[in-house]
């Protein structure tokens, strides 16, 4: 997963190419947190963060709002008391494309970073 954390989202068009299967299932193999959702048939990663209050799940957020903003690639992010539940795919395919699933280790290296 460090590997794909340490890559930048690039901008891509309609056209672009839909993650590869078989990266998709290395991300979900070694981050047993992630789930593979599909919506109005449109596949999402999804993980839900837990936290001991409201505070700390909003500045988890922020902090996943203001990566989503350095990368140029922006998840639904559902803030409540003590959790955040996070999905990550590229509405321009309505696909995942390699840009959720770097997103998708960038936070959770955030995660892993405010919970120490």
């Amino acid at each position: 997963m460090e590997e794909l954390a340490n890559q930048k989202c690039v901008a891509c068009d309609r056209g672009a190419p839909k993650a590869d299967d078989g990266l998709i299932h290395q991300f979900l193999q070694t981050s047993d947190d992630w789930d593979l959702v599909k919506e109005d048939d449109i596949p999402k990663l999804m993980r839900i963060y837990k936290f001991n209050n409201f505070k700390s799940a909003l500045e988890f957020s922020n902090l996943i709002g203001d990566m989503a903003e350095e990368e140029g690639h922006h998840p639904l992010i559902i803030t409540e008391w003590g959790k955040v539940t996070i999905k990550w795919w590229t509405h321009k395919i309505k696909n995942l494309h390699l840009n959720d699933l770097i997103a998708a280790a960038k936070t959770e290296n955030l995660y892993i970073n405010v919970s120490q």
